[in-house]
């Protein structure tokens, strides 16, 4: 195990990625190098671009997505990632060579791939950041506090979907905007995925107030990540959305039903206690009518489907006449009458207590 002093200079020559957009280069005295070396999710990572792949771009820090170069230096973070239409990958055991697996800035090892997918952009690690008492710079380091908040919970509504792409954070976002375009301050959250900026920023365009995700909980991503910490994540940001005072808040639960760490919190008596209401996003017919089953099931309060499969108006005959929900498309989720489709009954009488005995 060795610490090597590095330059600032060195550092701000560096790209950073959008998952440790907080870190603040002047705490960072040292890398962490050595064959013993065992990273962990979330700690941060200086490293070199060795052969572009899949990701031949990095989500910065605001936004702008970078070319990369072989031999750009990178500052990323360890992390796992769960992606059916991508890769799945985990931190590896060592400080070799390994993979950057999105683009928001994820450092892994990847063990399956679609394959319809090039191979991961290959980087070397230079070393793990540490401060000047040589401990690891995490992310959770930089997480928000969690809040014990007597503040009132607005009324909140949860998108979920059966997969990856199906439309998920499309819906939240046109959600959002028909809500904004009702009167209502929103607030946004995105509780499970993999660090990247890019479905914030599209909440955030569509008029959310304040949006947040898991990343400003302290985790790079939510794959392998325990139950009891994924509902902290959800408490977390429900509670600070909560204390900015909006009326609404829109949640975002990526991948699918039967994703493990998805399913684990439609499980939860805290994701009952939190959600009043659900949109559930879909590409197809049979994919809407057994997600709204298996909701259904579980007894939560699923009250329209949404989703890719709107842009079918046969698909939206089909998916009404078997679930009995209204099945809403971007136009009428962008509608201040999105209120009454949903029958959401927003207003200083629809707030529900926060409750830190929700779990």
């Amino acid at each position: 195990m060795n610490i090597t002093p590095i330059n600032q200079e060195r550092l701000l020559n560096a790209k950073i990625a959008y998952t440790p957009r907080n870190l603040k280069l002047a705490s960072v005295f040292a890398v962490l190098q050595g064959d013993d070396v065992i990273p962990a999710a979330g700690d941060f990572v200086l490293a070199r671009v060795k052969k572009i792949g899949h990701h031949s771009g990095l989500e910065l820090v605001h936004g702008r997505r970078s070319a990369l170069f072989v031999g750009d230096e990178i500052i990323v973070c360890y992390g796992h990632r769960y992606a059916p239409d991508q890769f799945e990958a985990q931190v590896p055991g060592d400080l070799g060579p390994c993979d950057l697996v999105a683009s928001g800035g994820i450092a892994s090892r990847m063990n399956y791939r679609h394959a319809n997918m090039k191979v991961p952009t290959a980087i070397e690690p230079v070393g793990l950041l540490v401060d000047r008492q040589h401990r690891r710079i995490n992310l959770k380091d930089t997480a928000l506090p969690k809040l014990a908040s007597l503040m009132s919970r607005p009324y909140t509504i949860a998108v979920v979907g059966t997969s990856m792409n199906a439309g998920k954070t499309t819906t939240a976002a046109t959600l959002i905007r028909g809500l904004v375009n009702a009167g209502y301050n929103v607030g946004a959250a995105k509780i499970t995925g993999t660090g990247s900026g890019r479905d914030t920023w599209l909440m955030t365009d569509a008029g959310s107030k304040l949006t947040l995700d898991f990343t400003h909980a302290g985790y790079p991503s939510t794959y392998l990540v325990k139950p009891n910490e994924i509902e902290h994540i959800m408490e977390t940001l429900v509670t600070h959305l909560s204390v900015a005072r909006v009326d609404a808040i829109v949640i975002e639960i990526a991948d699918g039903l039967l994703q493990r760490e998805t399913a684990s919190l439609l499980d939860s008596r805290m994701f009952a206690k939190i959600v009043d209401s659900m949109i559930f996003a879909a590409g197809d017919a049979m994919g809407a009518i057994a997600g709204v089953g298996c909701l259904k099931q579980k007894k939560l309060p699923i009250a329209a489907v949404s989703g890719r499969l709107t842009a079918s108006p046969l698909a939206i005959i089909e998916t009404e006449n078997a679930v009995e929900l209204p099945v809403l498309d971007k136009a009428a989720l962008s509608s201040p009458s999105v209120i009454d489709a949903l029958q959401i009954p927003l207003g200083m009488n629809a707030m529900r207590p926060v409750s830190a005995s929700a779990k």
